[in-house]
């Protein structure tokens, strides 16, 4: 069975940092691309980021770039994104996904975890 796991989540402050993880079962992360996405009640799930297969680059929604950082960790099978300076806007469920490739819709990926909140409130 397949199983990606996001954790991390939770409340910070406005300029605080969260770290969150995408652990997998079943799949080797390394074989996929890996996104990241958040989600607000109401608005279209949206793009963060996504890192290419076989340990290729990673790319950035502009909204993020420079505050958010994606590292790997093939031994551990896990996938994580560091989030700094944190603002109100940023408040989501964050999901990572894995398809064979950064694809532009969000149905051409393969496999979803069940997202994890983050908070960003004074």
């Amino acid at each position: 069975q397949v199983q990606l796991v996001e954790s991390g989540g939770g409340l910070v402050q406005p300029g605080g940092s969260l770290r969150l993880s995408c652990a997998a079962t079943g799949i080797r992360l390394h074989d996929y691309a890996i996104g990241w996405f958040r989600q607000v009640p109401g608005k279209e799930r949206l793009g963060v980021s996504c890192s290419r297969r076989y340990e290729g680059s990673t790319y950035y929604a502009d909204s993020v770039k420079g505050r958010f950082t994606v590292s790997r960790s093939y031994a551990e099978n896990s996938y994580y994104l560091q989030m700094d300076n944190l603002k109100p806007e940023d408040t989501a469920v964050y999901y990572c996904a894995a398809g064979s490739s950064c694809a532009a819709l969000l149905d051409e990926y393969d496999y979803w975890g069940q997202g994890t909140q983050v908070t960003v409130s004074s």
